[in-house]
Formats: structure tokens, sequence, C-alpha cells
């Protein structure tokens, strides 16, 4: 099975300009291609993970990633999938988020001699004079046709700034500037992409008179339709500072039963085959399902110990021991007249995002520690409670041990 037929079967493809030649293209590793990346934080998170295995699978099939940084295109913010506008950061915030962004792509994308390239679209986009761009690149765009967009669409309703308006046209002019210097004859990019990216092909069409394509990743969606990649706490990240492995590793764990073979098809490298012989599983084998899951995407992100390291973390937690169990360390300025309570721990610990969660997860009865359930709001813990740690859950897979330093 060549490349192009794999994402298929894996259904990571969603929409294609031209799918004969496309498909030609990545088989016979003649793509140099792009897929962008805007810096809005310091580490990916697992909204970017299918583009890095996509970048990660067609490398591998012999064609040339180009990681387009969007240093540039981040001082405006891409309107799509957005009901406000995002926050401006400075040019320091950004030259930082890329740099943390490299080093995170390193484990999926060989940058070496002659392979994967990274540029920043702020070397160019900077420099551009307004005039000219009105006049060379502007010409090139149909208002009506760029409202029409459901990236637009969905910000008109709060108010759609001028400034937000012009990232289709810089997103284009990325192509364009591309598709002359480095030969990018192909852009990739998430299913709500695909107008900014139609308007890339177009605009190299009207400039230059030739064929460049575009084609849609889908959208990693839970069975609910809602993006993964959120937990209780935030967004589940990359760098193991912000998520840590294990964490990591039980968010993957924890899927949806209807979520976990899609999962494994469309993020992990393992074969076609294997995969599809899963499909007949149920019941307690699809908890087996997961744990391949979990480790696969861990091995992927943080490397094979890493992987081993949680996976027996969570087995132990799993049969009741404690001794491997995430540990978050407090000090005595965290306690209060000697103590500390139930909530401020269920925060602390981030098993919970606020106070309020963690009031509700109490009173629903979703709270443990040491395997005894906390009915109290009130319930609080000295720093001799905690000296030898205490294990605290909330519901059955989320947990943490506490310990003052």
């Amino acid at each position: 099975m060549k490349i192009y037929e794999e994402l298929v079967a894996r259904g990571l493809i969603a929409q294609v300009t031209n799918e004969e030649e496309i498909k030609n293209m990545i088989n016979e590793g003649k793509a140099t291609f792009y897929i962008g990346f805007d810096p809005t934080a310091d580490s990916l998170h697992v909204g970017h993970f299918m583009a890095l295995c996509l970048m990660k699978r067609l490398q591998m099939a012999g064609n040339k990633p180009v990681v387009l940084i969007g240093g540039g295109t981040a001082m405006v913010g891409d309107p799509s999938g957005r009901t406000d506008m995002r926050q401006m950061m400075t040019t320091d915030t950004i030259q930082h988020n890329c740099d943390c962004f490299k080093k995170q792509m390193e484990r999926f994308i060989d940058f070496g001699e002659g392979k994967a390239i990274m540029v920043n679209n702020a070397d160019w986009l900077l420099d551009l004079n307004y005039v000219e761009v009105l006049r060379d690149v502007g010409a090139c765009f149909s208002v009506n046709r760029m409202l029409s967009a459901e990236c637009y669409k969905q910000r008109m309703e709060k108010g759609l700034s001028f400034l937000e308006f012009n990232y289709m046209i810089m997103q284009s002019y990325d192509f364009y500037h591309l598709f002359k210097t480095y030969g990018c004859n192909m852009q990739f990019g998430g299913d709500d992409q695909w107008s900014n990216m139609l308007g890339g092909t177009e605009l190299i069409r009207r400039k230059l008179g030739k064929d460049a394509h575009a084609m849609t990743i889908t959208l990693l969606l839970n069975s609910e339709g809602k993006k993964m990649g959120k937990t209780a706490s935030g967004a589940v990240w990359l760098d193991p500072n912000k998520t840590t492995p294990f964490d990591f590793y039980q968010y993957w764990r924890n899927v949806g039963d209807d979520d976990v073979l899609k999962c494994i098809r469309m993020l992990t490298f393992l074969p076609l085959e294997e995969i599809n012989a899963m499909d007949t599983w149920e019941g307690a084998q699809l908890n087996t399902a997961k744990e391949i899951l979990a480790y696969e995407l861990t091995k992927l992100v943080h490397g094979d110990e890493e992987a081993e390291k949680a996976q027996a973390m969570a087995r132990s937690l799993f049969t009741g021991g404690a001794d491997n169990a995430p540990t978050v360390e407090l000090s005595e300025s965290d306690l209060v007249e000697g103590a500390i309570d139930i909530l401020s721990v269920l925060v602390k610990a981030e098993l919970v995002p606020s106070r309020s969660e963690a009031r509700r997860a109490v009173e629903q009865g979703g709270v443990t520690v040491n395997d005894e359930k906390i009915t109290n709001l009130r319930h609080s813990f000295t720093a001799d409670d905690l000296k030898d740690g205490i294990l605290v859950r909330r519901g059955k897979k989320n947990f943490k041990k506490v310990i003052i330093k």
C-alpha cells in the first residue's frame, strides 16, 4: 500500500484540490509541502498532533516537509474557529515560542541536510510594503468570496476586525512565497483552514500561472463531535513541564470506547493490518487497546523510557499502589494557619481547574484520600498529615500523591 492510500485508509484526508495529481505526487515522493504553526504558546499540544504525524509519514515516504512558523501571522491572529480576537504577542514572546516548537518537532521530523527545513514568515511578511501588497496581492482577492468563508462567518457575529480580515491574504502570500523560493508545491492543514489554503492556490495561479495543491487533514474529534486534547485542567501539551508524561499517557488511556480504535488508526504508526484486527475487540479488550494507544503516543512524544514509566505507574495505581503516583509538592506557604483544606488540595494537585469544580467533585462523592471518601467540604490536612504524602483521587482515573516538602 502506497502512502496516499494509507492516509485514506487511516481516515486522515478530508479535502483535496486535485486527488489524482496529489496522489501521484506524494506516492512518488515529489511533494515539497508545508504546514503552518502559529506560535501562540510556548508548547505544541494535542491539537497539533495530527499535523506532526502527517509530516512524519510523508517524510518517511520521501517527500520534503517545510515547517512554517507563523512569527508574522501570529501578530495578526487566525480567526478560524474563534468567536473572539486572539491576544496580541510581543516579538520576544513569539521568538521564544518558535524556539520551543523546533525542539519538540525534532522528535517527529528530520531537519538534517537536504531534508526538512523550518522557516518563519516574519522574515518576509514584516518587510512587505502596504501599498505594494494592496496593488499586487489584494487585487487578486474577492471580498465577497472571502466573507463567505466559514472562518470569517463565525467572527462576523461578534465583530471581525480589519486586522483579522487580512489573515487569509497573509497565509495565501506565505504559500506564494514558499512556492517561488523553495518550490513548495503543496500545503497541508486542518480542515478548518480550507478557505485560507484555497486562497494560496488561487494567488499562485493568478500571479504565476502555475498549479499548486492543497489537502486538509481530518480534525481530531471525539464521538461527541468535540475537539480532542482538553482536560479539566486545560490543554494536553507536548511539553513535559506543562503536561507530565504520566498525565499525557493517562489522557489517551482514558479516551472513550468509541474513540480508541479511531485514534490508534489515525495517530499511531502501527501497521494497518494489526489495527484492523482490533476492529472486533470489545469489553476488556478495549482497555488493552487504550493501553496500546497511550503507550505508543507517549513513546512518540516522550521516548521509550518515559512511556514505560508512565505505563508502569498507571498499572500500579490501578491495583492500589501509590508509590509511583505523580507527586505534587506543597510548601509551608500553601498552609493557612497550619492546614490546607481539601478544595485547595484538589486545585493545587491540578485534579480540578477551580475551587467551584472541587466543591462539585466532593459534593458528588467523587473524591477520596487514601481510599477514603471525602464528603466534608471543610476537611483539611496538617503538615504532619502530609509529611508522608496522601493519595488524592478525583473519580477512578485521576490521582496525585500530595506531599509537603
